[in-house]
């Protein structure tokens, strides 16, 4: 059984000019590539395929939302994501996907599955620090705050102002030209 059917397009019946395709990815598709790192998706997708007659070109944008857990406090948020994705696909002699921008097909193929091409595009569009919105403006009340800011330094401000003599010899280095 070939895995992700539903994001096969089968493009031989096709006629040359600019076909749209609309998906709703959810956590499922996330699952089936053994991705955990989410607690939800809610993602449209929209494929436009530009067919010519040597090649195809694709483009793909994404934008919805992943649950995911703050880096900080470890509460589940909706992160909203956007994501997109040009592709030009040719034909060749053999399957050849080395290259990010072209994708070569052997010359009998009548699809294409993007479903591997849809998975890395989401998951490089989520950010890598995942920060509660309410962290930022402050509006999160959570124990694992109260720990961080009870552990966080003291005196930052006496201890800036306090500088080692045996430094204040180079900084005169910087002044004297």
């Amino acid at each position: 059984m070939e895995k992700h059917k539903e994001f096969s397009i089968p493009f031989s019946g096709l006629k040359q000019g600019k076909h749209q395709f609309d998906f709703k990815v959810d956590n499922s598709f996330f699952e089936s590539f053994g991705y955990s790192e989410f607690n939800d998706a809610r993602i449209d997708l929209v494929l436009i395929l530009n067919r010519m007659s040597t090649m195809l070109e694709l483009e793909m944008n994404a934008s919805g939302t992943v649950n995911v857990d703050c880096d900080l406090t470890n509460e589940p948020f909706d992160q909203p994501i956007k994501g997109e994705m040009e592709l030009v696909v040719k034909f060749g002699e053999e399957y050849n996907d080395e290259d990010d921008e072209i994708l070569i097909l052997p010359h009998g193929e009548h699809q294409i599955n993007i479903a591997q091409l849809v998975y890395e595009m989401l998951v490089l569009a989520v950010p890598q620090k995942r920060v509660h919105p309410g962290v930022l403006d402050g509006s999160l009340k959570s124990e694992a705050l109260k720990r961080l800011e009870e552990l966080q330094p003291k005196d930052t401000k006496k201890n800036q102002d306090k500088t080692d003599p045996r430094w204040d010899a180079l900084k005169n280095l910087l002044t004297d030209k």
